[in-house]
């Protein structure tokens, strides 16, 4: 302790300020330091959730006496107690998952009740239900059911019913598969409604359809990879890039074609008829007696006969046609085109290189052959497909490949940069308090070369010119000359220091501060 007041009064005032800020400030440092320090750890326990639905966990979290804190749409935490706290939430149903289901039901009384408030309770249970079930979707975030099912009342004609399925997703699209079973899902739960009268919209990509792919993405990425598959399987994975363009249609397109061929003729009837007429005349002669006698001969008089047959054909010709019609849905293929591209061959020189060669077009057109067989080519539509070998750019040899994991990524990053802000602090602290320590030590090693070993040391106490007098630093020392008869006067003050090691050093100390004063 003395020590330490013996320093602080050899401060000037300029020096003891500098300390006194110097000391609050680290002092306030390692306050600040240690209560992040002791803060508990925040840990993240739900984001994303509608206000209805932060509103509810937060009056929970208040409830259970947790500190935590809100951080744009999040809610933070202690990460001791996270788990704990989700379990007890789930307890209580909160989050809830969705709307109300068949617990409506319960809180409705026969007492003044009608059929019309019933359906609708009961519509209004059944979309909460289906809601509750859509949301056991991994990428699903939130979902809402609409029902519009009409009420046959009296005479009038039952109409068909009719869904909708609103879908909000945590990035992830709803493909192609997941609409088609939430189109069953919704259409089995509901009597009378056909799964073609569902519809599923997500609230990023539009409207979803089971079927045909209206933009054709689903579709490129399933015939991209399966060129890619089997091409690795002959040239070697990462030996073929391929690029997919499909021009879809994306409207209903009815197309109606008539072609006439005068060349041609089409019978379209024809009739057949025939007539025959046969006619006879005979002309008696006159009568006499002879002609009553029984064996009296007969004179007969003159006789014409005649006949006529006609026979007629009539044929309908008309020139041939050909009507076509072709109905076009949306989601059908009007163009495709693909480009692939292969790497070469290594293949060694006679002096010993290894260069990568183009591929033989023999092997290339069967390569072409097989894409084609995959992606459905057809040339009358317009496809297109063009196959290439030329050599990959190589990649160079410069850095290592990125090892993941490691001890870093298993320890906690906030714990390491606390104890290494508190650790800096510390070093800087106990650097600034020895650095006053070390300059005066400096600069007694300093003073002790200066001293001139040719002449006698001159007294300290006298007025010369040439000499600094220190009579307010240097204290009265007793001092009696050994009897060593040495005439070297480095010697005596050598032997002054080692026998009185404080003295001497308030002796340099001062002198050094009052030749800094002086220059």
């Amino acid at each position: 302790m003395q020590k330490l007041q013996d320093y602080w009064r050899e401060r000037s005032a300029r020096q003891r300020a500098v300390l006194a800020a110097a000391f609050l400030f680290t002092f306030t440092a390692i306050v600040g330091l240690s209560w992040l320090a002791s803060r508990p750890g925040m840990a993240l326990l739900y984001s994303g959730l509608d206000p209805q639905q932060s509103g509810a966990v937060m009056a929970a979290v208040e409830k259970s006496g947790v500190s935590y804190e809100i951080r744009g749409d999040s809610i933070w935490v202690e990460e001791s107690r996270r788990d704990q706290l989700r379990m007890a939430l789930a307890g209580e149903g909160l989050p809830s998952a969705g709307g109300s289901g068949y617990e409506i039901l319960d809180g409705m009384s026969g007492f003044g009740t009608t059929s019309q408030m019933f359906d609708a309770a009961y519509w209004r249970a059944k979309e909460g239900e289906l809601a509750r079930t859509i949301l056991a979707l991994p990428n699903v975030r939130s979902a809402r059911v609409h029902l519009a099912v009409p009420q046959g009342r009296g005479y009038r004609r039952e109409a068909e019913a009719t869904a909708s399925v609103t879908l909000t997703t945590d990035g992830a699209p709803i493909t192609r598969n997941q609409a088609k079973a939430l189109k069953f899902l919704v259409s089995s739960g509901v009597p009378g409604l056909a799964a073609d009268q569902v519809s599923v919209i997500d609230s990023e990509h539009g409207v979803v359809s089971p079927g045909e792919d209206f933009s054709g993405d689903e579709r490129e990425t399933e015939m991209k990879r399966n060129v890619e598959r089997i091409l690795a399987a002959h040239v070697g994975p990462g030996n073929a890039i391929v690029e997919l363009n499909l021009d879809v249609i994306k409207e209903s397109e009815l197309l109606t074609e008539q072609r006439f061929d005068p060349q041609e003729r089409a019978l379209i009837s024809q009739e057949s008829e025939e007539s025959a007429d046969q006619s006879s005349n005979s002309q008696q002669g006159a009568v006499t007696a002879a002609s009553n006698l029984p064996q009296g001969q007969d004179s007969s008089g003159d006789e014409n006969r005649s006949s006529r047959s006609e026979s007629r054909q009539r044929s309908n010709f008309e020139v041939s046609k050909i009507t076509r019609e072709v109905s076009r849905q949306p989601g059908a293929t009007r163009r495709l085109t693909v480009a692939v591209l292969v790497n070469g061959v290594a293949r060694t020189s006679a002096n010993g290189e290894s260069t990568l060669v183009p591929r033989d077009e023999t092997e290339l057109q069967a390569l072409r052959e097989l894409v084609a067989s995959t992606v459905g080519f057809d040339e009358g539509r317009g496809d297109a497909i063009t196959v290439k070998s030329l050599p990959f750019a190589s990649l160079s040899d410069v850095g290592t490949l990125a090892k993941a994991g490691g001890l870093l990524s298993r320890l906690d990053l906030n714990g390491l940069i606390r104890v290494a802000l508190i650790g800096f602090f510390a070093l800087a602290l106990a650097a600034f308090l020895l650095r006053p320590l070390l300059r005066a030590k400096s600069a007694a090693n300093q003073a002790l070369p200066a001293l001139d070993r040719s002449e006698p040391l001159p007294a300290l106490a006298t007025n010369t010119p040439d000499q600094q007098t220190i009579p307010e630093v240097v204290p009265e020392i007793d001092f009696t000359p050994s009897d060593t008869g040495s005439a070297d006067p480095v010697g005596r003050l050598k032997e002054l220091m080692k026998s009185r090691k404080n003295e001497s050093l308030q002796i340099l100390s001062g002198w050094i501060e009052k030749h800094e004063d002086v220059s």
